[in-house]
């Protein structure tokens, strides 16, 4: 895994780009921009990760991703025939364009929600994402307004969740960001077996309870609690798999069905067989 920072071309001076159905599923892919993204993606089942936030997004997705938010690619790990769009603004749009414009204080606002992560549902999430999938046949002129047009839609909605409490900050220096990124690539190699905090912290050159608060500090959880809901967010997609609660425990690097149960209610506020039950009525 590595974690990039990521530029449209400064050469362009279009303040949009669009990656027109990119395929990254084969790759674990933490990174970051100062360019803020609009992603849609449907035909998959697949985690959202953005920031702090780490949860599963079934059949199609629409979020709204603040500068400089680190986040993982949305396919990552898919099977499925899949299509993805991702949108990037640049940062200038806001500062030079949208902000000093009356007009466009709505817009200014969805920009400025962002910052918090924003998932995107209901009747918004299907119209925006037809609009998305049809900008890579545009002219430039069509092209810019149907980016209005979808920013408009977006500034006007209610159908959001917010996916952290407070704007979301990179707290990571460089340096930092390169231990996050090696982490992250132990647990997702990992995960599936089992990772000590002693294992970690000597991995990172630190002693345990230093480790224990760098880590704190950086992610906002313990080790452990990142840990875990990484397996569970990898669990719920087995279980979307038809995976049964038993396999799916244990290939997440459980070593317990009770512990499981409990982290998987914790973590999602229903036990897997209700999950898996629920899942099961849903596509019946």
């Amino acid at each position: 895994m590595k974690i990039e920072l990521e530029t449209i071309d400064p050469e362009s001076k279009s303040p949009f780009r669009l990656l027109h159905d990119p395929k990254l599923s084969h790759l674990f892919y933490w990174h970051f921009h100062p360019e803020y993204e609009l992603v849609y993606i449907e035909g998959a089942n697949g985690t959202r990760h953005v920031g702090d936030h780490i949860s599963e997004y079934e059949e199609t997705d629409l979020v709204l991703i603040g500068s400089n938010i680190p986040h993982l690619n949305f396919d990552y790990g898919v099977k499925t025939t899949y299509r993805e769009e991702v949108l990037h603004i640049k940062p200038s749009f806001k500062n030079t364009f949208v902000e000093p414009i009356p007009e466009l204080q709505s817009l200014n606002r969805l920009l400025d929600l962002s910052r918090y992560g924003l998932a995107f549902h209901g009747e918004t999430k299907k119209v925006v994402g037809e609009l998305l999938k049809e900008l890579h046949k545009l002219k430039p002129f069509e092209y810019f307004m149907a980016i209005m047009n979808i920013l408009k839609r977006l500034s006007q909605s209610n159908e959001f969740e917010l996916l952290h409490k407070k704007p979301y900050k990179n707290r990571y220096s460089k340096k930092e960001q390169s231990r996050i990124r090696d982490i992250y690539a132990l647990i997702d190699e990992r995960y599936q077996g089992k990772i000590s905090v002693d294992e970690v912290a000597k991995f990172c050159n630190l002693t345990k309870p230093a480790f224990c608060r760098y880590f704190k500090k950086a992610t906002g959880s313990t080790f452990i609690e990142f840990l875990n809901q990484y397996r569970i967010s990898q669990s719920k997609r087995m279980l979307l798999t038809g995976k049964n609660v038993s396999e799916t425990c244990f290939e997440c690097g459980f070593e317990s069905l009770s512990y499981f149960n409990r982290t998987f209610k914790k973590v999602t506020g229903e036990n897997p067989s209700a999950f898996r039950k629920r899942l099961r009525t849903n596509n019946i």
